[in-house]
C-alpha cells in the first residue's frame, strides 16, 4: 500500500483530538465514521489498527514521561511497538536527545510521522521488528502495552533481557495485562487512564515500571 495514500486516508478520516488528561498532545484517532474497514477491504495485509486508538499502557507511560522528564531528558530514547507514537512524542516533549519509534505496521509508521508533525517534535521512525535483532544504540527503551498476548510477551521479554544486559534502562507502561512480567518489575508510578475499548467516561488503573 502506497505510504502517501495511507497518510492521506489518515488525515481525511481520523480526526485530530487532544489526548485525555494530556491535553498538550494531540493525535489522529479513529472514530465511528473513520471507515477503517475500507483499509481492510483495499489492503489484504491490513492488520489490527492498534495505531488508531488509545491504549492504557501508552497513555500511562506518556503521563509519566511528561511528569518525570528527567527519566529521558538528554538521553537517546526508543518507543518500542510505538503504535500511534504517543510515548515517543511524550519523550521528545520531555527533552530526549533523540527519539526513535519502531513498529512492524506501515500504517503505524505513517501515523507516527503525522502525529509527530502535529505535535512539533522530531521522531525517527523504523518499520522493523527490533525484537529479532541486537539491542539498539539507545539509553532508554519505553514499552507501552506490549504484554496483551502470551507469544508477544515472551518475545518482548527475551529482547528486553538482552537490552538490560547492555546497560539500557527500560520503562514499561501497562494496565496490568495478563502477561505482564510482574516478578521482573519495580513500580514507579500509577495513574488512572482510559483504555482501548472503554468509553470516554471510564478509566482503569495502570502502572509505570522499571524492568529489572
Amino acid at each position: 500500500m502506497n505510504n502517501e495514500w495511507i497518510r492521506q486516508f489518515i488525515v481525511a478520516n481520523l480526526p485530530v483530538l487532544p489526548v485525555p488528561r494530556i491535553t498538550d498532545i494531540r493525535l489522529h484517532k479513529a472514530g465511528p465514521q473513520s471507515g477503517l474497514r475500507r483499509l481492510a477491504e483495499r489492503d489484504p495485509q491490513f492488520g489490527s489498527p492498534y495505531w488508531a486508538h488509545y491504549w492504557g499502557g501508552g497513555l500511562v507511560l506518556a503521563h509519566y514521561l511528561l511528569d518525570r522528564p528527567e527519566s529521558v531528558a538528554g538521553r537517546r530514547a526508543l518507543d518500542l511497538g510505538a503504535g500511534s507514537g504517543i510515548v515517543g512524542i511524550a519523550a521528545a516533549k520531555a527533552g530526549a536527545a533523540t527519539v526513535h519509534a519502531a513498529d512492524i505496521d506501515p500504517y503505524a509508521i505513517a501515523t507516527i510521522e503525522l502525529n509527530a508533525a502535529l505535535n512539533g517534535v522530531a521522531i525517527n521512525t523504523m518499520l522493523a521488528d527490533l525484537t529479532q535483532g541486537e539491542p539498539p544504540e539507545v539509553d532508554v527503551i519505553c514499552v507501552g502495552d506490549l504484554f496483551y498476548e502470551a507469544a508477544l510477551a515472551e518475545k518482548v521479554i527475551a529482547f528486553l533481557d538482552h537490552c538490560l544486559a547492555q546497560g539500557i534502562d527500560i520503562l514499561i507502561g501497562d494496565p496490568w495485562r495478563a502477561h505482564l512480567p510482574k516478578s521482573r518489575l519495580r513500580l514507579l508510578a500509577e495513574y488512572a487512564v482510559q483504555d482501548f475499548g472503554e468509553d470516554t467516561t471510564r478509566t482503569c488503573p495502570a502502572g509505570v515500571f522499571a524492568f529489572e
